[in-house]
């Protein structure tokens, strides 16, 4: 089928813009880097949680990981399995220190 009308033109302007800013982003390493808290990352923290909300959300997160790397580490073999291995026990160490935060938070509540 014969389009009645052809391709519309490309807005050369913002094309221009957009290669400047990747080529600036990937040859100017003098700019700073971009602030972690300036609202433009995919992931936030809403703002007011309390400690022990957070502690908790993070243990649960650790346990899902640690769930994950379990897993895959008993279907691999050879250099990736002990990679998965180590993972484990990196996860499983962390979460021992957010469950042991969470605890001594917990426990000063209940005082």
């Amino acid at each position: 089928m014969i389009k009645d009308s052809p391709n519309p033109p490309l807005d050369s302007s913002s094309l221009h813009a957009c290669a400047d800013r990747a080529i600036n982003h990937h040859l100017n390493p003098s700019s700073p880097p971009e602030s972690p808290n300036d609202g433009q990352g995919l992931f936030a923290v809403r703002k007011g949680l309390d400690a022990e909300t957070l502690l908790v959300n993070a243990s649960e997160d650790l346990a899902s990981v640690q769930a994950l790397a379990s897993h895959l580490a008993f279907e691999i073999d050879g250099t990736p399995r002990s990679v998965a291995l180590g993972i484990c026990r990196m996860v499983e160490t962390i979460q021992l220190l957010v469950n042991e935060a969470l605890n001594e938070h917990c426990a000063g509540i209940e005082k």
